[in-house]
């Protein structure tokens, strides 16, 4: 991989109109008050989802929403018209009861004004069992935008066709392609294997521990999932904002296409690797998954894929019996 620049740009510690990178070692609040009106053409987070995560403290749901809620006002302060809001978000669980946390946070942004574009469901093969409902293997990324005048550049993120021979039956193009020859838009559910991908359907896995992104944030989203936001809701140049930037990835996602990104984050070892995962993107070591890359699929002949003789011992045993 190149580096996005021939020097190594200074990764600001505050706001000011000529940084490229800005990552604040603090409160989100605090630093977006440094911020003028509209200056942001896309804010794309994963906020705390109130999990009891090592980086949060669990309250009830309703003390949750209203932590937010002055966090979300100054979003929607920063964001230019015609910006984008992404915000990806899973369930809250509480004695076995799941709160949808994208429905809850729905009426806060339609407060700032705020319309929604799309839901779309991220689904992914690996997770935590659940013991007492279904294992939960998707989270939802809500798309926002302020006002009706929007960027929406489709072309950068078209997916493969699946029919890419198909032509018009009849009428003046009768004959001729039907389709774009670059490819088609994608649909509002993101899965992840590789046969869904064939068929125009986003595919990003989950960050998990042999992902070659994995750091010690314990609900680290892809640069992949950045990148296709960011290439399709903005153009080179305009700010991108994560005000909850964890380790850093979405200010990763924005510089490598020449973006200039700025972000927030409390914790302090959080904010050290995001600062070294810059750096190692500027210089081109860091390690991420590609763009596009198929999912591996088990051949069957690995091991872990195969059934335990165990179980098919007990297994034979039981029709015998």
């Amino acid at each position: 991989m190149m580096p996005l620049w021939d020097t190594r740009k200074p990764i600001e510690a505050a706001y000011h109109p000529d940084a490229e990178v800005v990552l604040y070692p603090g409160d989100v609040q605090d630093f977006l008050r440094d911020v003028p009106d509209e200056t942001v053409s896309l804010i794309l987070t994963s906020p705390p989802y109130n999990l009891g995560k090592a980086y949060e403290n669990r309250v009830a749901i309703e003390a949750y929403l209203d932590s937010q809620r002055p966090i979300i006002a100054e979003l929607g302060r920063v964001l230019k018209a015609g910006g984008s809001l992404c915000w990806q978000v899973g369930n809250f669980v509480e004695d076995g009861e799941v709160f949808p946390l994208d429905m809850l946070y729905y009426n806060l942004f339609k407060q700032q004004g705020l319309k929604l574009r799309n839901r779309i469901v991220w689904h992914f093969e690996h997770g935590l069992h659940a013991q007492k409902r279904f294992s939960g293997r998707y989270e939802m990324l809500l798309w926002f935008t302020k006002g009706d005048e929007y960027t929406f550049n489709l072309d950068p993120v078209r997916v493969p066709s699946k029919y890419p021979g198909k032509r018009h039956f009849k009428g003046p193009n009768k004959g001729k392609p039907s389709g774009n020859p670059l490819g088609k838009n994608p649909s509002d559910l993101w899965r992840f294997l590789i046969e869904e991908w064939e068929e125009g359907i986003w595919e990003i896995p989950n960050v998990k521990s042999n992902h070659p992104e994995k750091t010690i944030h314990p609900c680290q989203f892809p640069v992949e999932l950045v990148e296709r936001c960011v290439l399709a809701f903005t153009n080179a140049g305009e700010w991108v904002l994560d005000p909850f930037a964890g380790v850093g990835s979405t200010l990763i996602g924005a510089v490598r296409h020449q973006r200039r990104a700025m972000g927030a984050e409390k914790e302090p070892e959080y904010a050290r690797i995001a600062r070294e995962r810059l750096n190692a993107q500027f210089d081109g070591v860091l390690r991420t998954r590609p763009l596009g890359k198929p999912v591996h699929q088990p051949s069957g002949r690995e091991k872990v894929s195969q059934v335990p003789s165990e179980w098919v011992s007990d297994r034979n045993g039981t029709e015998e019996g």
